[in-house]
């Protein structure tokens, strides 16, 4: 068996997580290019593997085997990538500093926020330094230094808790492990790509790269993605276009057409019922929004700009779901967590496999969500509140991990966030202003869910099921790629903003996100709500559909839907890949039918070239558009 946990594959983890705020920072605000971390399948991570193992390793392998990195370590390094890519951007890094000092930047007298929204937030949490925050958003002038004490006292009352709150999402994750991986055997679509380039074969490469299919999906990937990017250089060369929108229901929705390759790569790996279920409900959603439109039924509920943003009903909807997914998943986990249960207060059980024992995880989500409520409360929010909107972000975040693991969509977004369900529920009038301010400032980590570590954490415990029995050190290095990675990206973020000036890097993380959670607070506090009827009837039928189709699905075995497509069906991200997920579910189904499980494992090395060329392409134009120092060369998107 190969080692996976060794002194060199923690550095060198360490160092690449490192290396990736790096790497994602200068692409998104600096050259504005692809996106490096802000997905589930982070493109960053797997064109610095991709290089990592293609070039580096193998060299290593020609001067001696000796010194060149196992398949274990290399899985290791990837899975501490993984994660550590999950709070470099838009799941954390991107986020924090801009958001805690957005209230002094764009308060004005128009938007009323000195009397609407600065008094109810507590000050240890924000920059309030006009100067510091001016430079921030400006850039420094000639003369001027970073003024790095403004920033470091919030951060030290923020950090403890970010760090708590990704603890338990591990300890989460620990938890789900045996269940998901060992019980009910998911697919983990994500995982299979860095686990097929670690392969050892005959010779020096690895086999996935023998393979002539690989590299005809990863040319036809590489060469569309080279199109937009020589298009972008030179306007007369051609770009292939990828997508086509055409206006339904009297023009009031657009039914889009995309080509994504790394959904179509990834969900190639996909049940054909759990694909079939994604781009079904996506359509029979999309059905009812257009019938709705034209019929004039609409809520006139803000909900904010997340989820299902101006569609409040969908958004309730989804929310129902939801709550009952995870309320039956917890039923039907009863035999594991007894298990769980017994290890916690001290009987034997067998927890050898896992990266915490079950005394460590359980008792560090009890001991981490208490400390959190604390800093909740203690940030403005009355304590119920505190505790609801524990409870609803972690269902969020269950249920978006679980549709990551077995549904394979690297790009990805709920229905809702856990905060505006709260607002929802309650109506902003029975809220004081401290917790709507409270309630804001958790956009921070709990609203633009793209990425997060309970899902990547729980991929990456897949990718190392093959790993030694004693897995305990693998807690260590996924949670100090977290730290190490957040501290690197916070210190370089500061010195981009101060020297380039925040609104010239990335348009949304410094101008429209910032600003999103106080544009939401202060119109719910200048137009008190009454807890919404609509919404908790929305919450009902979503719940109850939900079970339906978890009971369908449980009886009859002719039943062809499965319950996770109704979850994410009316998302804005779906209305994008349906179209994809359409295509590899019919291509899958064909190569099945007439060419069984042989050809179907033959193709899966296309599928799999596809988002790797794609990710190649991205970083490579990426490196050449940092020496020419051209701006604005997107590739790829989703």
């Amino acid at each position: 068996m190969d080692k996976f946990f060794t002194k060199r594959s923690f550095i060198t983890g360490i160092l690449f997580s490192i290396l990736i705020a790096f790497v994602d920072h200068y692409s998104t605000d600096v050259v504005h290019a692809s996106y490096m971390a802000i997905d589930h399948m982070p493109c960053g991570a797997i064109f610095i593997f991709f290089f990592f193992v293609f070039l580096v390793n193998t060299i290593l392998k020609r001067i001696n085997r000796k010194i060149a990195f196992s398949s274990g370590e290399l899985l290791t390094i990837y899975s501490m990538m993984l994660v550590a890519s999950s709070v470099t951007e838009m799941g954390f890094g991107s986020q924090i500093l801009p958001i805690i000092s957005a209230p002094t930047y764009y308060s004005s007298p128009e938007n009323q926020w000195d009397t609407l929204i600065i008094p109810y937030l507590k000050k240890f949490l924000i920059v309030s330094d006009e100067k510091a925050v001016k430079y921030f958003y400006e850039g420094l002038p000639k003369g001027e230094t970073i003024p790095w004490k403004v920033w470091i006292y919030p951060l030290l009352f923020w950090l403890p808790f970010i760090f708590v709150l990704y603890f338990v999402m591990i300890c989460v994750a620990s938890i789900l492990r045996k269940q998901w991986v060992e019980r009910e055997k998911l697919v983990y679509p994500l995982t299979i790509l860095p686990k097929e380039m670690v392969k050892e074969g005959k010779g020096i490469l690895p086999d996935f790269f023998k393979n002539p299919l690989m590299w005809i999906g990863f040319t036809i990937a590489f060469i569309i993605g080279t199109s937009v990017a020589l298009n972008f250089y030179f306007p007369a060369f051609p770009k292939i276009q990828l997508v086509k929108g055409i206006p339904i229901f009297r023009r009031t929705l657009t039914l889009t057409f995309r080509i994504s390759f790394p959904v179509m790569g990834f969900v190639y790996f996909v049940n054909l019922d759990v694909a079939f279920s994604l781009w079904f409900f996506n359509l029979l959603f999309k059905i009812v929004k257009g019938f709705f439109n034209i019929a004039g039924i609409a809520s006139t509920e803000n909900v904010g700009i997340y989820g299902c943003a101006g569609e409040a009903i969908f958004a309730h909807l989804g929310m129902g779901a939801m709550i009952m997914m995870v309320g039956y998943s917890l039923f039907l986990w009863r035999s594991h967590l007894k298990d769980v249960w017994n290890g916690a207060i001290g009987k034997k059980v067998d927890d050898s496999d896992e990266i915490l024992s079950y005394k460590s995880a359980f008792w560090g989500i009890v001991f981490g969500s208490l400390f959190m409520i604390l800093w909740l409360t203690f940030s403005g929010m009355k304590w119920y509140i505190s505790i609801l909107f524990l409870i609803f972000a972690f269902i969020i975040w269950i249920t978006l991990t679980r549709i990551v693991c077995e549904g394979g969509i690297p790009t990805l977004v709920a229905t809702t966030i856990a905060s505006s369900q709260i607002v929802s529920m309650f109506g902003s009038k029975n809220l004081t202003p401290f917790t709507i301010l409270a309630l804001a400032l958790t956009y921070v980590y709990a609203a633009d869910l793209r990425t997060f570590p309970l899902a990547s954490s729980s991929m990456s415990l897949k990718i190392i099921e093959n790993s030694e029995k004693n897995r305990r050190f693998f807690f260590w290095a996924i949670f100090l790629a977290i730290i190490i990675n957040i501290i690197t990206t916070l210190i370089l973020q500061l010195k981009l903003a101060y020297k380039y000036g925040g609104i010239n890097l990335t348009s949304w993380y410094f101008i429209g996100g910032p600003q999103a959670p106080y544009k939401y607070a202060a119109d719910i506090i200048k137009n008190p709500t009454t807890s919404n009827k609509i919404g908790w009837i929305c919450r009902g039928i979503g719940f109850i559909t939900m079970g339906i189709l978890i009971l369908a699905r449980q009886n009859f075995l002719w039943w062809p839907l499965h319950p996770i497509g109704f979850l994410i069906g009316p998302v804005w991200l779906m209305d994008q890949l349906w179209f994809s997920i359409f295509v590899v579910w019919l291509i899958k189904k064909l190569i099945l039918k007439y060419g069984g499980v042989q050809v179907y494992n033959k193709f899966k090395y296309f599928f799999l070239g596809l988002p790797l060329g794609l990710y190649t392409c991205a970083g490579i134009w990426f490196i050449i558009d940092l020496f020419t120092g051209r701006q604005g060369n997107q590739i790829f998107w989703i």
